[in-house]
């Protein structure tokens, strides 16, 4: 079809009125080299009764990313990796990242190598075309003094190596005892940090997670410049009678700077996956709450 001159005019000027009385949140422009998932665990039940009919909801959110928090026995909810692959696929979605706490069961202490289930592990995420391997919590056993840590984070190097061999990255995830809990006079965190080696070993920083143990999101980006490929995407509020004292909430409406930490991660941290994770609901049910995540952040442009 061809317009005149005066048609296009017209045309055009009918899109900018429109766009100018458009809420300039709705406006905001995209980040197109990040990609913005939700953890499954934020809707953890209901993944466990009905997965198939979850994700399937996700996927009506207009979410394209999910990352895992159940992997047992070689499968995921249930379903082996190809079959899981291919549901993920008719739903329109991609799983780019998910985690398995690695423990003593993965590392043979004797022959000094890996387990076989954590070569499946990273196998059966492989099969998923994962990009990163995400580790969820440290053992006690493994951060009793420096030189244990020091030692065990030698094997998180060699998990980055061997999850580089299969097109992928090993990452860690933390929790709030990372930064509550010192040693030599540093907190675990840093010692964390400072030694695992960043071509092997990427890090999700989990931006909630970390504020009741003590913890500020851009204090660290800023410290660790290109360290966080991943974020979990939290806010948080004050709650009395809650372990911490706080919890988990949809974002913007808690203590957290939300908005200012994603761009200080993609600015500084190298962050490219936003993962939405919210465990509290305030009353809400857990699928409306990731709903209303996903709505605030594409209000936010991303």
């Amino acid at each position: 079809m061809r317009f005149s001159r005066r048609e296009f005019i017209q045309s055009a000027a009918i899109t900018a009125a429109g766009a100018a009385i458009l809420p300039k949140s709705l406006l905001a422009t995209p980040k197109t080299d990040t990609i913005t998932g939700v953890q499954l665990y934020s809707v953890r039940d209901e993944m466990k009764a009905d997965p198939l009919g979850t994700l399937k909801k996700i996927a009506e959110m207009g979410y394209r990313h999910v990352e895992h928090a159940n992997y047992i026995d070689r499968k995921f909810y249930g379903y082996a990796p190809k079959e899981f692959k291919k549901i993920l696929s008719d739903l329109g979605l991609k799983m780019p990242s998910g985690h398995t706490v690695l423990g003593a069961k993965h590392w043979d202490e004797t022959k000094k190598e890996f387990t076989d289930v954590w070569k499946y592990t990273v196998e059966d995420a492989a099969a998923l075309e994962q990009q990163f391997v995400i580790s969820p919590s440290l053992p006690d056993t493994w951060r009793k003094d420096s030189s244990t840590l020091k030692y065990y984070m030698g094997v998180f190097n060699k998990s980055g190596e061997l999850c580089k061999k299969a097109g992928m990255k090993f990452g860690y995830h933390n929790h709030h005892f990372e930064f509550s809990e010192k040693i030599d006079g540093q907190s675990l965190y840093d010692g964390i940090l400072q030694n695992t080696d960043p071509e092997l070993v990427t890090q999700q920083l989990d931006i909630g997670n970390m504020y009741y143990g003590g913890g500020r999101a851009l204090d660290v980006i800023r410290k660790y410049p290109g360290r966080f490929a991943s974020l979990h995407v939290k806010d948080e509020i004050a709650t009395a009678g809650s372990e911490h004292g706080y919890e988990s909430a949809i974002l913007g409406s808690g203590v957290i700077e939300v908005r200012k930490v994603l761009e200080e991660a993609i600015k500084t941290g190298g962050a490219r996956h936003l993962i939405i994770e919210q465990e509290s609901y305030q009353g809400k049910t857990p699928l409306d709450c990731v709903k209303e995540d996903l709505q605030i952040m594409k209000q936010w442009g991303y």
